[in-house]
């Protein structure tokens, strides 16, 4: 009987690769993750650390440095760091060389808020923590209750968004009847601004009347710009 070597070849070689393929799988599921890789999408400026996210997945008996591939629960870790104050998203992934890696995307302060127990606006218009480990450079927001944040992020995204308004606005204060005074830097005179409506007419108006006294040199002989009055900008003056 002659014996087809050819046959046996392929089977071997099929037999190999089958073999190979177990071997490799299951290697692969008992590989433990050796590293956690944190990427902070917004890096310019940290308000929590990689040791404060690990240390918040330690707590959570999130063992990511001995636990195998298989069993861990990508979802479960997402959901914990979104949890964190200073997280506003997070996609957490696994590496073929059994490495987790999340990036990471922190919530960005707009405004502090002066309170029995001060605390940022974030971004989204929502009440976020100070961080131990960075100030933000916001303008001040003073008179505004929790309740109340919703009614003034309009005014503070549209003032975020100008360059000038960015540059020269320091601190907003909500009086009892729901309008609202601007503080300038190096400026001593408050604006008088109103309630938030018609912003976009009200600083269109008041850039006009800063370039037009910065020219003339009389920025400092006012104490008082109020800008109420449709398309006037009363000014009284020291």
């Amino acid at each position: 009987m002659k014996i087809n070597w050819n046959y046996i070849k392929t089977f071997l070689l099929i037999g190999v690769v089958f073999f190979l393929f177990a071997f490799a799988e299951k290697r692969n599921h008992g590989r433990v993750l050796s590293e956690v890789n944190l990427h902070f999408t917004n890096s310019e400026n940290l308000y929590l650390t990689e040791e404060a996210v690990n240390k918040l997945l330690i707590q959570n008996k999130v063992k990511v440095r001995s636990i195998e591939k298989e069993t861990l629960d990508l979802n479960r870790v997402e959901t914990l760091l979104e949890a964190h104050d200073m997280i506003e998203n997070a996609e957490v992934f696994m590496t073929v060389d059994g490495k987790l890696g999340a990036k990471i995307t922190q919530r960005k302060p707009i405004a502090r808020v002066m309170a029995g127990l001060p605390y940022y606006m974030d971004r989204q218009g929502l009440k976020m923590p100070l961080s131990e480990h960075y100030s933000a450079r916001v303008p001040l927001v003073t008179g505004v209750s929790e309740d109340q944040l919703q009614e003034i992020h309009p005014l503070v995204t549209y003032i975020r968004n100008d360059e000038f308004l960015t540059k020269h606005v320091t601190e907003l204060n909500r009086l009892k009847n729901g309008k609202y005074r601007l503080r300038l830097r190096q400026l001593d005179f408050e604006v008088l601004l109103g309630t938030v409506e018609d912003i976009d007419t009200k600083f269109r108006n008041f850039k006009a009347f800063y370039l037009k006294a910065m020219k003339d040199e009389k920025l400092n002989a006012y104490k008082k710009v109020d800008l109420q009055f449709g398309d006037q900008v009363v000014c009284t003056k020291k």
